[in-house]
């Protein structure tokens, strides 16, 4: 991705570094990584200062906490225009129910200590939920345009920031990406003529990129009947995917049968899917505030397998170790030859660091 020219928006130390064993060099490349967050701590304050990383604050504390250590830093200013959107009210990142961002009314508060520490402004970020709605997404150019010019600053460049989503369901229509870029090239546009020069677009389009590229392959372990209510238990759970548990998402669901027979063929039953956690909530076929549902899917025996698709955003970067379980091996196809990624994690491993 790095030879594609792919950026980095590092949220943590632990991308940053990341970033840098994938080969990202900010001293030679000074924009290829930026750090976003709306609070930094001391270890990634050094880190950024040392590497002068570019640091887009969410607050005004950030900007402070930043001054002090690098004055004349290179910073982006995440703002929060008071209104936000989402396909869940997890991922809405915008309003006044949201930590994100430096609400609106606050920005001469976050340019008077930029002066102070004498920052430079790199540009302004607007990243309000994900999800694209048309309608929505104009308002959003809107306030973008009306925050650079109310605030009367030079800048060098704006960012939609992320949210494009992918059709995860069956029959749902892929994100018209003319459509997008042509609204937020409309208000860069608009930006550039009021400024007098050109002004660059930035995107974080991550799980646009990645989301359709992965898949969890899980085998069945049982299958039983609850009452009026098919269950079939596999040996993932949401220690290796937490969209569903988290925000009730959809993910579709294919089986695969162990000796080849063909499934699709014989009854389909409506099927919950569950994985093997310790908690009622470890359920891939949920509703957003845990309200359980069935997917019609072929009828399978333990042995056989389900896929779940489109888990190649958010599935391993949000897996844990809840009830000290080993994380998942990572298998990359390329060009029809299979290469590990990442081996799978040890018990040796998860215990390592208590065993001192």
């Amino acid at each position: 991705m790095r030879a594609q020219g792919v950026k980095v928006d590092s949220v943590s130390l632990g991308e940053i570094e990341r970033a840098l064993a994938a080969g990202y060099d900010p001293q030679t490349c000074p924009d290829d990584i930026v750090f976003t967050a709306d609070v930094i701590d001391a270890a990634t304050l050094a880190r950024v200062s040392e590497l002068h990383i570019p640091v887009n604050a969410g607050s005004v504390d950030m900007l402070t906490q930043l001054g002090q250590v690098s004055p004349g830093h290179r910073v982006w200013l995440r703002v929060n225009p008071g209104f936000g959107h989402g396909h869940s009210q997890k991922t809405n990142t915008g309003g006044e129910n949201s930590k994100h961002g430096i609400w609106h009314s606050d920005l001469p508060a976050a340019l008077a200590v930029m002066q102070k520490y004498r920052l430079k402004l790199v540009g302004i970020h607007m990243h309000i939920g994900s999800g694209v709605d048309y309608g929505h997404l104009e308002q959003v150019c809107g306030a973008m345009v009306r925050q650079v010019l109310e605030c009367g600053q030079d800048v060098e460049a704006i960012s939609a920031g992320g949210g494009l989503s992918i059709p995860y369901r069956e029959g749902e229509e892929p994100v018209d990406t003319r459509h997008y870029y042509g609204l937020w090239n409309a208000a860069r546009e608009q930006i550039a003529r009021h400024l007098g020069h050109a002004v660059k677009l930035e995107i974080e389009p991550g799980r646009f990129l990645v989301a359709q590229s992965g898949v969890l392959v899980t085998q069945v372990r049982s299958v039983k009947q609850m009452g009026s209510r098919h269950f079939v238990l596999v040996d993932a759970g949401f220690n290796d995917l937490m969209r569903p548990a988290m925000y009730g998402s959809y993910h579709r669901i294919s089986a695969l049968a162990a000796d080849g027979r063909a499934l699709e063929n014989g009854p389909w039953v409506e099927t919950v899917v569950a994985g093997p956690l310790c908690e009622s909530g470890d359920v891939f076929t949920q509703q957003e505030g845990g309200m359980v549902e069935t997917r019609a899917l072929p009828a399978v025996i333990p042995g056989d397998y389900l896929v779940l698709h489109d888990t190649g955003a958010y599935g391993a970067s949000m897996s844990s170790n809840y009830n000290s379980r080993p994380l998942l091996p990572e298998v990359l196809f390329d060009n029809g030859q299979a290469r590990l990624i990442r081996r799978r994690q040890t018990i040796e491993e998860l215990l390592v660091l208590e065993m001192f």
